[in-house]
């Protein structure tokens, strides 16, 4: 089932190679080395080092708080346990708000850290950041649907694009943010119909969260994949820990699951 760590490294031509051939791309978060070299071992194909650290891993109810040093920290670590797949990086809340900081920001990810592409949210204002970015030679993965990042304008942690035109919002910026450049586009929390249909019509791999089988692959945050966040577990996510006998058995058992077409199922989507 799993894959060898001495394996060649993913690219980003290879998880666009995937779209073309219908392969779906697994990933999942990961702040450490530890998780790191598990999600390695278990053949995931790229591994996002998310400001989502603030809430399952700082305690924070939000990732508003988390800062560029903690995102430059965690991504460093997580770099130093991966050997084969692709090491993505958010960009946390404002550290992108323009172009000179974007590029400051995403810079040190790379040169710093190790990432090989960085995440931003949002559409519209932010396909000039994304150009810049990607003027600049630095890979982008673009992220739309629910922003956590929008927390308190979007009213909480809600689906988005459930109305006509919403949808239509959202379309025309998966397809703006695919025309500035990014690489890669995270739909979360998006109704399933929709998120598929943006996905045939995109170039680019669209990556789900609640969105969903009709992605082109599938993101779990960590800790919702092995059933350890507190509280009520988001209903697109499953414990794969249970049932399997480790972490990398569990890991691989997600993985297993999203390129069977077995995971997200119909209760997983919206």
């Amino acid at each position: 089932m799993y894959t060898s760590a001495n394996a060649t490294p993913v690219t980003v031509p290879e998880l666009h190679a995937k779209k073309r051939r219908g392969e779906k791309i697994v990933s999942i978060t990961a702040y450490d080395a530890s998780i790191a070299t598990r999600a390695d071992e278990a053949g995931v194909d790229f591994v996002l080092v998310g400001d989502s650290l603030g809430m399952v891993v700082q305690g924070h109810p939000s990732t508003l708080p988390v800062t560029m040093d903690q995102m430059a920290y965690h991504t460093a670590c997580v770099a130093r346990g991966l050997r084969r797949a692709l090491l993505v990086a958010d960009l946390p809340f404002m550290s992108f708000r323009d172009v000179p900081t974007a590029l400051a920001n995403a810079a040190r990810l790379f040169s710093e850290c190790g990432a090989a592409m960085v995440k931003l949210e949002g559409g519209g204002w932010v396909c000039k950041v994304i150009e810049a970015l990607v003027r600049h030679e630095m890979p982008v993965c673009a992220h739309l649907g629910l922003t956590p990042q929008s927390v308190h304008r979007l009213g909480g942690y809600r689906v988005q694009g459930k109305t006509e035109a919403a949808a239509e919002r959202l379309r025309a910026d998966a397809h703006a943010v695919e025309a500035a450049g990014a690489a890669l586009l995270v739909l979360e929390c998006v109704p399933a119909a929709l998120a598929e249909s943006i996905s045939r019509e995109l170039r680019i791999p669209t990556i789900g969260i609640g969105a969903g089988p009709g992605c082109d692959g599938q993101i779990l945050v960590v800790h919702d994949l092995l059933g350890i966040t507190p509280g009520k577990r988001p209903r697109f996510t499953r414990d794969f820990l249970a049932g399997t006998h480790s972490v990398v058995d569990a890991i691989g058992a997600y993985a297993a699951a999203v390129r069977s077409g077995e995971f997200p199922a119909p209760e997983h989507a919206f």
